[in-house]
């Protein structure tokens, strides 16, 4: 390796570690957004949840309720199962 490289790969290094220091602030969370984020929270105050696909808007609440009303029906033995639906990008 000559020695311009050595300078090149050295100062990218140098820029890359200032640029990082620079911006963690701005992208890191306050330490009371983490604290919030970390504890559960009740249901009624999570607000709603667009469900999509015609459904709209419904609550946190409407929907934890209508779960444990309705369970997912266990496989039948023998079945297909069903396409596993992933979300997809562009």
């Amino acid at each position: 390796m000559d020695r311009a490289s050595a300078i090149f790969l050295a100062g990218s290094l140098v820029v890359t570690v200032l640029v990082s220091w620079v911006a963690f602030p701005f992208a890191a969370m306050d330490r009371d957004m983490v604290e919030r984020a970390a504890a559960p929270q009740p249901a009624e105050d999570l607000g709603l949840v667009d469900v999509g696909q015609g459904f709209g808007e419904l609550p946190v609440e409407e929907l934890m309720l209508y779960y444990i009303d309705n369970p997912p029906a266990a496989p039948e033995p023998g079945a297909v199962a069903a396409p596993e639906i992933k979300f997809g990008g562009c």
